[in-house]
């Protein structure tokens, strides 16, 4: 249990906790990495997104969507699994060093508070577009996009798996 208990420990789901988590990073000079999404059905193209998200920092913040959250901006069908199974999933990654769940549509207000260092999204975002950019930028913190693995996302499963059907 040494591991799972390691793993529920990477997910917090109290802001005070959060709070105390970054206190105790920003003491330790840590650079902190935030990115954020629906993480539904984590594929390849999650891995070497996220992997290289962890190389601009020193700790790496997951904002991971609720299932409402992911309903409201994917539609009903949407999520696959629920959000205490994709959270369990994401912690499990050995360069995700925190996950902490947000109801809203976008993690604006959870930007605000964790304060980061380095913003990374995928590149079929501008970076003057990314929610929380202001915020990054204010602080003198950067914007990272990263371009996504052709023909691995969540999107495309579920086209495989209509196909199929």
């Amino acid at each position: 249990m040494i591991y799972l208990s390691k793993i529920r420990n990477k997910i917090i789901q109290d802001q005070k906790q959060l709070e105390k988590v970054i206190e105790k990073w920003a003491s330790e000079n840590k650079k902190i990495v935030f990115t954020n999404g629906c993480f539904d059905i984590i594929h390849r193209g999650h891995i070497e997104y996220l992997s290289k998200a962890a190389d601009y920092g020193d700790v790496l913040v997951i904002g991971l969507n609720t299932d409402d959250s992911v309903s409201r901006i994917k539609g009903p069908h949407r999520p696959i699994q629920d959000e205490v199974g994709r959270a369990h999933i994401m912690a499990a990654l050995e360069f995700v060093d925190l996950v902490i769940y947000f109801n809203e549509d976008t993690p604006y207000d959870l930007i605000k508070q964790v304060q980061p260092d380095v913003l990374v999204k995928g590149a079929d975002y501008n970076a003057e577009d990314i929610v929380g950019y202001d915020i990054v930028m204010a602080k003198g913190g950067q914007v990272k996009t990263l371009e996504f693995l052709p023909g691995h996302s969540t999107s495309a499963i579920e086209a495989k798996i209509k196909l199929a059907d």
